[in-house]
Formats: structure tokens, C-alpha cells, sequence
């Protein structure tokens, strides 16, 4: 098979040069379409440039920015080059920066703003020997025309168009020569117990990945429109990005993960993948109007639930012809109910809506299903090119994370790991011989790291990350991340942090959602001057017990929490407490308040 990767530009600007590949915000708020005539174009000047600026097969270039179509030009044109795109999230630290650069042996590294244009930069030479030039991707990045370690992104392009006959051949030669073993990207791990490491993908990984989900995503068509909303050094988003442009839907990019409640309402995509922090803040918003509506409206919304869970979970999700009348009541409630609910959201033309990366509650996905909205849960790695399962079109199970892609084997090993085997899983680790040794069974098998169990339908059930695991002084086992997910439905909880390892119970720390709680503390008369005072009050420590015992209902004893802390700021990737993924660094958050975790068990 030939690489999808590097033949995709040229395919489709030979058989949809008019159509619309991507979309583009400018700075005041409008949306500018890119042909895929102009968007090959770029691509095609931008290989010829690397290959101008020296760039050979196997040699990898660093992208450190936010979502922005110079990416994906990037990208293409080094896979046109046979060279190997590397992206870092636009939030990593200038150590992470060059940790990974050094590590990589990154030649060339591309900018998305002034800050990581000037943080390379100051890497060029002394720190990060292999790094030679820096590219700013922006027009208002300033650098300085005289500097042979910088240029432009029009200069580079422009260097490309320029680009004599002998270049342009060898372009065309090494994407002929291209093969499936190539190494396509390395995608780094978020790193929550130690130093990322770099996993390789093959082209033949994304050959792979993009052939299953066309098979098995057969309601995704080039009528949908895909929004960019995840970064594009996240896996789930940079596989799903490639898998849309290969089946021609329209990609919208948004460059700010800070608009997307705006951009969202903008674009109203038809699909978008997003983690389940999305989802656990939508529904808080749209309990609490919920809570807020009018006797009689809110007998309408009672009533309009239950018929959209029967008509949707009993009927539509088992493949089953709903009954006449039930369609004719469920019709009538999402005129009236759902419908207005998807509009405000910006979602009313909902296809299909991938969500990965962390366990989202059960009682989320149902309420979702139940109003319309066609939420896909499912499970992949950075090592597994995403996907491994998700819900298929019918007959799925809510509580689990689907059933794998035909073509990817799954098995429960030792500790009930789940191991993976298929044409989606990396080579190995870069640089990192005895880790990708640990990373597979004797017989070939990918440790996921994560726990879990097949159920009799065929469909993954999640435990939780064996790292994660941890057993109370009790000898009980208990799932942290289950816990945090049944907190993070509530509108007042904005991140939590399960703690008991060898304790005699579970406690917690919790960060407040401040706005939505200085709001009922006004409500309430609560008096305060600062978000400390809110977390020392009597009467929101008691609001809050209330609100996690309830959350908690239908938990064996052992695993709720029976003491909590509130803190006065969020956990950050600043402070190093996040991943650039969002998720906890566990052992960073146990030191660093080590003091308010021993005073709940004091």
C-alpha cells in the first residue's frame, strides 16, 4: 500500500481542487476557506524548501505551537521529504521544549507565536546542538531579517516556489521511494511519573488507522464538517484531523482552546473530538438551567428525558424500529426541548462526536444520547496511533469505551492489564530500547498500562491506570479516576484529586468551579472577600459535603471519600501539576501538598 500520508495533498487537489480542505479564523473573528488547490500548493512549496534547507529522509522537524493549518503544511511537506514531524504542545516548558528537540535531534523547529518563537531561539546551538534554524509560523512574530538561525513562514514558502528543477525531482523521487516502514511522526507522552518518551509511528500505523475507521465509521461522510479543537500534538486529534482531510471533510481549525464555547457556535461542526472536560462542563451548565426552570417547564423536561431515553437507549442504540407513537412523542420533545438545548450549544447537527482520553460518567453519556447529541466514547494511546475501541453504530454499551476496530486484537493480561495487538501499535519507543522492551509481552503484545476486562458483549470495560491504582491500609482496592469522574459532573467542581494509598480511607483534594460558587455564595449571603475566604467558610465546606455524598451514591463504603480539602487555585501545567493532556500528576500533587493531605488524616 502506498503511504495515505504522503500521497493525500496530491490526490485531492488532483480530484477536488475547488473543494474546501481547511478553514481558517482570522484575529477579527471571520472564517477564510482554503481550497485544497491552495492548500497543496503550500504544501508542496514547503517540501521543496526543506529539501532546499537541507532536510533528508528520516531527519526531524519540531513544531512547538497551537492549532494553526501551518501545522498540518508542515506535516505534509514532511512527509512528501520522507522526514518526520515531531509537535509539541503549544503549553510545554522551555525544559520540556528542549528535552524533546535534543531528544529527537530535531534540525529545523517551527514557532506559532512570539514566546515559543523567542524559546527556541534561545536554544539554537549551545542547548540544543542539532537545532539550526527556526521558522515563525505567524506574520506578527518579530525577528530579525539579518539572523541566518531564523526566517519567516513566507520566506520559507517563497524559498520553495523558487526552488529549481533539481529539487523539485528529488521531492518527487523520495515520495516515490516512500515506504510503509517509514517513520511517519513521534508523538510524546504526556509524562506524569517521569520524562516523555517519543513513540514511533510508522506511515503504516496511519495507513492502518485511517482504512479501520473508514470500515467502521460508516456515518461519517465529505458532508460533515470536522472542528479542530483538540491540539495537534494530541494523537486523538492529529489522527482524527488526517482521517477527516482523507475523507474530505471540511477541518476548521481553532487556534485558541479558550473560544471554543464561541467558535463551537461559529462552525456548528457535525463532528469534533474532545476529551470529557467538555462534555462534564456542558452538562453542568445545562443541569443547573435545568434546576433553574419553571414548575411547568421543568415537568416538560422530566417528561421529555424519559421519552428521549427510551426512544434513543432502548430503541435507536439497540438497532430496534422505534414504536410510532413513541417517535411521534419524542419528535414533539425535541422541538421543544432537545433541539433548543443543541442550538445554544452549537452542536444541532450532531454526526458523530469521538470522545477519549479519560473516563467520562456513565450518567453523561445517557443524558447526551438521551437530548441527540451522538457522543462516541472510546479508547486508544499515543502508542496505538488512538484508536484501539469506540461505541459502535448500534448495539454499544454505555459504561464501557466500545468494542476494538476489527483488525485490532485485544487480551486481559497479568493485573488485568490491557494488552493490544494490531497494525495501529508503534515500533517502539525512540531512544529507548529497554522501555519499549517493558512496553511489550514476550510474545508481542502492547502493555497498555491500563486495567480493565472484557464484558459478554465484546466491549472494554476501563478500571482505571494500574499506576493509579492504589490499596487503603484496609487491603482495598480503589480506582481513583472512577471516583474523580463522578465528582467532575458537578457544576461547583472544577478538578479533583483522589488520595488514600496505604490510608485508612479515601480522601480528596477539590478545586472549586470559583465563578459558579461566588455566585451561590451571593445567592446565599455568604459574605467574602477572596476565593480563601469561600474555602474556609463553614457554610461552603457543608455545601460541599452535601453535594459529594450525594455524587457518591451507589459506592461500597470503602471507596468514598470521607474527607476532603478545598484549595484556593487550580491545579496548572504551569505549576507542573498537569500534563499537557490535563491530566493529574499524581506524585507532583502528593508532594507538593503533602501538608493538607496529612492534616485529613491527622
Amino acid at each position: 500500500m502506498a503511504n495515505i500520508l504522503t500521497n493525500l495533498t496530491a490526490c485531492r487537489r488532483r480530484d477536488t481542487p475547488d473543494l474546501t480542505a481547511v478553514c481558517t479564523r482570522t484575529s477579527d473573528g471571520k472564517w477564510v476557506e482554503h481550497s485544497w488547490a491552495e492548500f497543496s500548493d503550500n504544501i508542496d512549496n514547503a517540501a521543496f524548501a526543506l529539501e532546499t534547507l537541507g532536510i533528508k529522509p528520516g531527519e526531524k522537524i519540531a513544531i512547538f505551537s497551537a492549532n494553526s493549518a501551518e501545522i498540518l503544511t508542515v506535516d505534509f511537506a514532511c512527509y512528501r521529504n520522507r522526514a518526520v514531524p515531531v509537535a509539541l504542545y503549544a503549553t510545554s516548558s522551555r525544559e520540556q521544549v528542549q528535552y524533546i528537540i535534543n531528544d529527537a535531534s530535531a534540525q529545523i523547529a517551527f514557532a506559532g507565536n512570539q514566546k515559543q518563537f523567542d524559546t527556541l531561539h534561545s536554544l539554537v546551538g549551545t542547548h540544543c546542538p542539532s537545532l539550526r534554524l527556526v521558522v515563525a509560523m505567524q506574520g506578527d512574530i518579530v525577528t530579525d531579517p539579518a539572523d541566518k538561525r531564523s526566517m519567516t513562514f513566507d520566506s520559507l514558502l517563497k524559498l520553495g516556489a523558487s526552488s529549481g528543477e533539481m529539487c523539485r525531482d528529488e521531492v518527487s523521487r523520495r515520495s516515490r521511494q516512500a515506504e510503509e516502514s517509514d517513520l511517519a511522526t513521534l508523538i510524546y507522552t504526556s509524562g506524569t511519573t517521569g520524562e516523555p518518551k517519543g513513540a514511533m509511528l510508522n506511515h503504516s500505523c496511519f495507513n492502518a488507522a485511517i482504512k479501520l475507521h473508514q470500515a467502521y465509521l460508516t456515518m461519517v461522510s465529505s458532508t460533515d464538517r470536522s472542528l479542530s479543537f483538540l491540539p495537534l500534538s494530541h494523537i486523538f486529534e492529529k489522527a482524527w484531523t488526517y482521517f477527516c482531510l482523507y475523507m474530505g471533510i471540511k477541518v476548521y481549525i481553532n487556534g485558541d482552546p479558550k473560544e471554543i464555547q464561541t467558535v463551537i457556535k461559529e462552525v456548528r461542526p457535525t463532528t469534533m473530538c474532545s476529551v470529557p472536560r467538555f462534555w462534564e462542563k456542558a452538562y453542568a451548565a445545562i443541569q443547573d438551567k435545568m434546576a433553574r426552570a419553571s414548575g411547568f417547564k421543568k415537568k416538560l423536561i422530566i417528561k421529555a428525558l424519559k421519552v428521549g431515553a427510551r426512544r434513543n437507549l432502548h430503541y435507536v442504540r439497540l438497532g430496534k424500529k422505534v414504536p410510532v407513537l413513541l417517535e411521534m412523542q419524542y419528535k414533539f420533545f425535541d422541538s421543544k426541548v432537545f433541539g433548543p438545548i443543541r442550538t445554544v450549544m452549537g452542536v444541532e447537527n450532531g454526526n458523530l462526536f469521538p470522545t477519549a482520553g479519560a473516563p467520562l460518567s456513565a450518567n453523561i453519556v445517557e443524558f447526551f444520547r438521551t437530548i441527540g447529541i451522538p457522543i462516541c466514547i472510546g479508547y486508544g494511546l499515543s502508542e496505538t496511533t488512538a484508536t484501539v475501541s469506540c461505541f459502535p453504530q448500534v448495539d454499544y454499551e454505555i459504561g464501557t469505551v466500545g468494542t476494538p476496530l476489527p483488525g485490532v486484537d485485544v487480551r486481559i493480561g497479568d493485573d488485568n492489564e490491557i494488552l493490544v495487538k494490531g497494525p495501529t501499535v508503534m515500533q517502539g519507543y525512540y531512544n529507548r530500547p529497554e522501555a519499549t522492551e517493558q512496553a511489550f509481552t514476550a510474545d508481542g503484545w502492547f502493555r497498555t498500562g491500563d486495567a480493565g476486562y472484557i464484558d459478554s458483549h465484546g466491549a472494554i470495560v476501563l478500571t482505571d491506570r494500574i499506576k493509579d491504582l492504589f490499596k487503603t491500609s484496609n487491603g482495598k482496592y480503589i480506582a481513583p479516576q472512577a471516583i474523580e469522574s463522578r465528582l467532575g459532573e458537578d457544576r461547583f467542581i472544577e478538578q479533583v484529586a483522589v488520595i488514600g494509598d496505604n490510608r485508612k480511607y479515601v480522601s480528596a483534594i477539590i478545586i472549586p468551579a470559583f465563578e459558579a460558587l461566588k455566585e451561590y455564595a451571593d445567592k446565599h449571603n455568604i459574605h467574602f472577600r477572596t476565593v480563601d475566604d469561600l474555602v474556609n467558610n463553614a457554610e461552603i465546606r457543608n455545601f460541599f459535603e452535601h453535594r459529594i455524598e450525594r455524587l457518591q451514591r451507589g459506592l461500597a463504603g470503602f471507596e468514598k471519600i470521607k474527607k476532603f480539602t478545598l484549595l484556593p487555585k487550580e491545579f496548572t501545567i504551569e505549576n507542573g501539576e498537569l500534563t499537557n493532556t490535563l491530566k493529574l500528576r499524581r506524585p507532583i500533587i502528593n508532594r507538593r501538598y503533602a501538608h493538607e493531605i496529612e492534616a485529613m488524616y491527622s
